[in-house]
This record gives structure tokens, sequence and C-alpha cells, in this order.
């Protein structure tokens, strides 16, 4: 199957869309983007949650990793059973498990109803978030259609990550915690009226059958690893359960690649992880996903504690900064068609680098106007990576293994917003618990902190693109 798109710049313009194929993208955007705001409006509403629910200020992180742990554990087997049951019935069921989960959030009164109803929040997003990606792919043929669709998906989900921390603020000051949450009902029940109305499903042949013992190995690894990682983030990395945690998810990881490698019907092909595109793809969104949100939660920290800016103006300054990127993801797709994702894609990532080094000159006394600009340019290189990256995963390959494709990619995505944080958190705890020890001001050691999460950050996303580049680069010479 050609994959010319990431090898070559597209040599013509990107076709007008029918009224249908504009619809079907509204309607997949919408599910998209009610799904990606509820990653983060609740951070905000956690204290008032528990003041009124009496769940405990050591617990109340649960309210986090209750969702993150499905919705990134099932991700992979979502996707693929999506290939192999019908898309479209996937995600209807997939969102009407998140309508009515997010009803008993909303509804609950004690600690107990809240948690198990974001749990399966979280299971109706791990279902609807590949399939949705699936059928926007099969939906629109690979080429410059696909690249536009892939465009404004992507702008969606980074957009409403963004604007759900400004949401989170404004809606917990005015209507009270559980308006976060009934705001995901009011969205998702319009696209539940007009899905059967406008997606078609998706018909396989053959009767495959799904890989049970494949299911089980890397949806027990996955859980594994983002249990350890959102408990680290909140505790520590030496906890007992943490290790234990991560070296089940090592060992899960591997059994998933010995039984694979032996199984005539795998969950995933390990021809297609092998592919050059797939794997420079998801390296690339694993990074962007991972140093963006990273780079967030350092500075809410620098704005709110150093700066002294409210939860209200801090997410103010994250919305400006996420509708300036936004105008990226808009052009991102033309700048596919006429250079190629891949080169898109390393552009994005260095430009995301940089901008997010030239924040280490933020101080004490100023710099949140520093913040606003280069914050903006950062996302907007995080928005074009998030775009190439989509279209480089998916390019190339059939459509009975998009819904694979995808689920790679969400899961790559969701694995780098739940690693970013603890893991450069715990950098900045470490470097300011030091500074602190050899007898610097708590705000000078906290200002230390941040620099060298923010050096991380930097350094990680321009070693992404060097590496995607070098890879690139030998298979073009070969």
């Amino acid at each position: 199957m050609a994959s010319t798109l990431t090898t070559q710049p597209a040599a013509t313009a990107a076709p007008r869309l029918s009224a249908r194929a504009r619809l079907v993208l509204i309607l997949l955007c919408a599910a998209q983007f009610a799904i990606s705001i509820d990653f983060s409006i609740l951070n905000v509403a956690l204290p008032s949650l528990g003041r009124d629910l009496g769940l405990a200020e050591a617990n109340l992180q649960w309210g986090v990793t209750a969702f993150a742990l499905p919705s990134g554990g099932f991700l992979l087997l979502a996707g693929r059973l999506g290939d192999l049951v019908g898309r479209r019935r996937m995600f209807l069921v997939g969102l009407s498990v998140f309508a009515v989960a997010s009803l008993a959030a909303t509804l609950a009164v004690d600690p107990a109803t809240f948690l198990a109803a974001r749990a399966v929040q979280g299971l109706g997003a791990a279902v609807t978030i590949p399939t949705a990606m699936a059928l926007l792919t099969t939906t629109f043929a690979e080429g410059p259609a696909r690249n536009r669709a892939l465009g404004v998906s992507g702008m969606v989900l980074s957009l409403g990550f963004t604007l759900g921390m400004l949401l989170g603020g404004a809606l917990t000051s005015a209507l009270g915690w559980r308006s976060t949450m009934a705001l995901n009902v009011v969205m998702a029940l319009p696209v539940l009226v007009a899905a059967p109305l406008l997606l078609t499903e998706s018909r396989r042949t053959d009767r495959p059958r799904l890989d049970l013992p494949g299911a089980i190995t890397v949806t027990g690894g996955l859980l594994a690893l983002i249990y350890a990682v959102s408990t680290a983030a909140e505790t520590s990395w030496t906890r007992p359960d943490v290790l234990v945690t991560l070296v089940a998810a090592v060992l899960l990881f591997g059994a998933f690649v010995l039984v694979e490698s032996r199984s005539a019907e795998p969950l995933v092909s390990l021809a297609v992880l092998r592919r050059r595109t797939v794997a420079v793809g998801n390296l690339g969104g694993l990074v962007t996903f991972a140093m963006a949100s990273a780079l967030t939660f350092l500075l809410t920290l620098y704005l709110q504690q150093i700066r002294q800016l409210s939860p209200f103006e801090s997410g103010l300054v994250f919305g400006v900064t996420g509708l300036g990127a936004a105008s990226v993801g808009l052009i991102a797709s033309r700048l596919v068609d006429r250079y190629g994702s891949r080169t898109v894609l390393i552009a994005g990532l260095t430009v995301q680098g940089v901008a997010t080094a030239v924040q280490l000159a933020i101080g004490a006394h100023g710099g949140v106007w520093l913040v606003l600009v280069f914050c903006t340019i950062t996302f907007g290189g995080h928005m074009a990576a998030v775009v190439s990256y989509g279209i480089t995963a998916t390019s190339g390959l059939s459509n009975t293994e998009q819904g694979l494709a995808t689920g790679l990619l969400t899961t790559a995505q969701q694995v780098g917003l739940t690693a970013g944080i603890p893991i450069l958190s715990a950098l900045y705890a470490a470097h300011s618990a030091g500074l602190r020890a050899a007898g610097a001001s708590p705000v000078d050691a906290m200002l230390g902190g941040i620099h060298r999460g923010i050096l991380v950050a930097a350094l990680v996303a321009l070693a992404a693109a060097l590496v995607i580049a070098v890879l690139l680069h030998r298979r073009t010479s070969r």
C-alpha cells in the first residue's frame, strides 16, 4: 500500500469535504473534545469535591487515578475490538458508558460511588477514543483529506486538555464541582443521537478471534505501569507497591511480546510494530504529550507558588496559550501536505524543545509574559507534532488495521500524559530538596527545581527529534 504521504510532500491540494464528511468530522471531534476535557477538568475541583464527599486529602489523587487507569490500560484492547466487532458499535457503547458514568459521578453522595463512577468513565473513554480515531482514519482516504481531518482532531484533543483546566476552575467557582461531571453528559448526548444517523459500520468478511492471552498481558502491563507512575507522582518512587507494579509491568510486557510472536492471530502484529512509520510516530506522540503535560505542571507551580496567581488566573494563562497554539492545528495538515508528516513531526518536536528551553529565563520577579509568549510557541510545536504523529503512525496500513494503529497511538498519548508529570515532578522535588538542604531560600529552591524540570523537558523533546531524524535518514539511505 502506498506510503508516499510521509516520505515526500503531497503534490495535490486537499479536496473539499462533502457536507456529510464534515458532519462526521464534527461528530467525532465533539466526542473526543468531551473526553479530552475530562482528563484535566477535575484537577482544580478536587479540593471542593473532597470536602463535599468526605474524601480525605491523601486520597484526592484517586479522583484522577481512578479515571487514568482504565482509560489508558484498555485503549489497545478496545481499538482492536473495534476492528473485530465493528467500530461504530464500539464507539456507541463506549460513549454511552462514558455518559452514564458521568451522570453517576454527578449524583454521587459518597467517595466509593464517585470513584467507581470515575473508573467506569475511564473504561468508556478507553473504548471511545481509539474507535473514534479509527472511524476518522477509515472515513477519510489516506492523503490530504485524512491529513486535514487528523489536523482538526489533533487540535481538538490538545485544546480540550488545555481548556479543561480553565473550565474546571470557572465551573467549580460558579456552580460547584458536580457541574464538571454534568458537562460530560451534556456534550455526549447530542453525539449519541446523531452518531447512528451519520456513521456507517465497518465490515469484515473473515471471522478473526480475539487473542485473549495477548489482551490480558498487554492490558495488565499498561494498568500496572499507569498505576505505578500515577501513584509515584503523589507519594514516592520507592514505595513498595510502586516498585512491585513497575516490575510487574516489565514482566507482563515481556510476556506480551512472547505471546504475540507465537500467536496465529495476534492482538498486535509484530510486523506492524516493526514498521518504521509506526515506531517513529508513536515515539513522537509519547514524547510530545509527556513533555507538554509536564511543562504545564511545572509552569502551574511557577505561576501559583512563585508568582502568586490564583488557580483561575493560571488556567486563563494556559487557556490563552491553548487558543494561540490551536491556530497551528488549523494549518498543520497543510504543512504536512507540503513537506511530509515526518518532516513536520521533527520540526514540531524541535520547536517544542527550543521554546521550552527559552523558559529557563523565568525568575522570581518576572516571567509571566515570557510564559505566555513562549508557552504558546511551545504548544504550537506540540500541536504540529500531534497532528503529524497521528498521520505518520496510521499511514500505509489497511483499513482492517486502523483500530490497532489508533489504539497504539492513543496508548502512546495516554502513557505520555500519565508518565510525564510524575517523572519530571520527581526531578523537580529532588533538585529543590537538594538546594534547600544547601541553604537556598524556599523560593529559590522551588525555582531551581522548576528550572531543572524545564531543562529536562527541553532536552527530551530535542533528543526525540534527533532520534527520529536519524532513524528516518537511515531508512532513506537504504
